[in-house]
C-alpha cells in the first residue's frame, strides 16, 4: 500500500489541470507529430519519428505520475491546533534570527519559497512541536538547531 502524498489544495488543483492537459492536448500533439514522422518513411533512420517516440514516452511517464500521485492524495492545510503538521506555517528562531516556513508534501517543497518538505530533516524535525519548544537535527554541515516561535 503506497503512503499519503499530502498536497495543499491549490497543488491538487494544478495537478489536475496539468494532467488533464497532458491527457487531452498533449497526447493529440504527439500522436499527430508521430504520424507525421512515420509518412517521412524508414523508422530506422528517422529522427523526427524517434524524437516523437521520445515525447510520447515521456508524456505517458507524466501522466501516470500525476494519476498515481492525485490517487493516494491527501488534502492539507494548516491548522490552528498549536501542534506543527503538513499544512502549517510556522515561525522558527535560530541565533536571534526568525525564518517563516511552510511545512509540505514532497512534491510542493521549494527551498527558494520556504516550502519545506515533511521529509526533510528540519521536516522531520519539527512535525508534532509547539510554540516554545527546541528541536535538533543534522544538516550537511552539522547539528542545527532551533526554537519554535509561532505556529499558524
Amino acid at each position: 500500500m503506497k503512503e499519503h502524498e499530502y498536497l495543499t489544495q491549490e497543488k491538487f488543483d494544478e495537478f489536475t489541470k496539468e494532467l488533464a492537459e497532458l491527457k487531452g492536448k498533449k497526447r493529440k500533439e504527439v500522436a499527430e507529430s508521430l504520424e507525421y514522422a512515420k509518412s517521412l518513411g524508414d523508422l530506422s533512420e528517422n529522427a523526427e519519428y524517434h524524437e516523437a517516440r521520445d515525447n510520447q514516452a515521456t508524456i505517458e511517464d507524466r501522466i501516470a505520475k500525476l494519476e498515481g500521485l492525485l490517487k493516494t492524495a491527501k488534502i492539507v492545510s494548516g491548522n490552528h491546533s498549536g501542534t506543527v503538521t503538513v499544512g502549517s506555517t510556522v515561525t522558527v528562531e535560530k541565533d536571534g534570527k526568525k525564518f517563516v516556513y511552510n511545512i509540505v508534501g514532497s512534491e510542493e517543497s521549494d527551498v527558494i519559497s520556504n516550502k519545506i518538505s515533511m521529509k526533510s530533516p528540519f521536516g522531520q524535525s519539527i512535525l508534532g512541536k509547539k510554540k516554545g519548544e527546541s528541536f535538533t537535527f543534522k544538516a550537511p554541515n552539522g547539528e542545527l538547531s532551533y526554537k519554535v516561535v509561532e505556529v499558524k
